[in-house]
């Protein structure tokens, strides 16, 4: 079993036609049926279900998809390690979610990377899942999450808590003394299905079981623009408000009769920690 099988395998369970996946590799036909022949042939497995037009993957090949690209990854990063400059003396990758990185990390980065130029950072945004499984991998040596990993050989510490707040574009004076949590399903709420432990269903038990709300996003960090512009309510972590309640841009509503969760993110590495002091330092203080 080599990469070019592993990669003919996973373009073809991502495209599902031998002949495009031969186009897309620069291959003939033939190629790509002898090499999924033969990774079949070793595994013992079929992969692919085929019929006169198109291929699904079995049971097998859905399980194996995900160690192959896993196996692809590790190449990538084993070789990036192996050819790291010598102008730079260590490389950490570092993984996060989006609202963390542009609510924290953004900055922060930056502001290492003018201050220390013989460190490399490899950065990748990512699922929570995904990056805690690359940690384990060996394929990230940090992670800022929103979900903890208690596990041997593991150090995992709150990064930040962070207060949920019930946002409206500034001119917008409605409920300015304060909202009632009957008060919502009253309210253009513009919805965010937050990855972030129990808030998520916090908010949808707020409104009616199968509530239609006439706006939904799943990236949280992309929905201040849409209550800037007045098209409705929505909570949102402060972290990720912050400067736009500071400008003027938003306000907060208080809440009269109850209180949203506590968010709490997290800092993951492998225990012993690879990770700079002078990094460190900046990302966690």
């Amino acid at each position: 079993m080599d990469t070019t099988t592993i990669r003919t395998f996973i373009a073809l369970a991502q495209i599902k036609n031998f002949t495009k996946t031969a186009q897309q590799l620069f291959v003939a036909q033939s190629t790509v049926t002898n090499r999924i022949r033969d990774l079949e042939s070793e595994l013992g497995k079929l992969l692919f279900a085929r019929t006169h037009k198109q291929i699904e993957l079995t049971p097998a090949g859905i399980k194996f998809l995900e160690y192959a690209q896993r196996f692809i990854t590790l190449e990538n990063s084993a070789l990036q390690e192996l050819h790291l400059s010598p102008d730079y003396s260590q490389q950490i990758r570092i993984g996060t979610t989006n609202t963390i990185y542009d609510s924290h990390l953004q900055k922060r980065l930056c502001h290492f990377l003018k201050t220390n130029p013989t460190t490399a950072l490899q950065i990748t945004i990512s699922h929570t899942q995904k990056m805690l499984q690359d940690l384990q991998d060996g394929l990230l040596d940090m992670v800022f999450s929103f979900s903890p990993l208690y596990k041997d050989g593991y150090s995992c510490h709150v990064y930040r808590s962070d207060s949920m707040v019930l946002v409206v574009a500034a001119d917008n004076i409605e409920y300015a003394g304060g909202i009632y949590k009957d008060d919502l399903q009253k309210i253009k709420y513009l919805f965010c299905n937050f990855a972030l432990q129990g808030v998520g269903l916090f908010i949808q038990d707020l409104f009616p079981h199968h509530h239609r709300f006439p706006f939904e996003i799943d990236n949280s960090t992309k929905l201040s623009q849409y209550i800037i512009a007045g098209l409705g309510y929505t909570f949102l972590p402060r972290s990720v408000i912050e400067d736009d309640l500071l400008q003027g841009k938003v306000r907060a509503i208080p809440l009269l009769d109850f209180a949203p969760p506590k968010v709490n993110s997290y800092y993951i590495t492998r225990e012993p920690s690879i990770i700079p002091e002078e990094l460190e330092h900046y990302l966690i203080e």
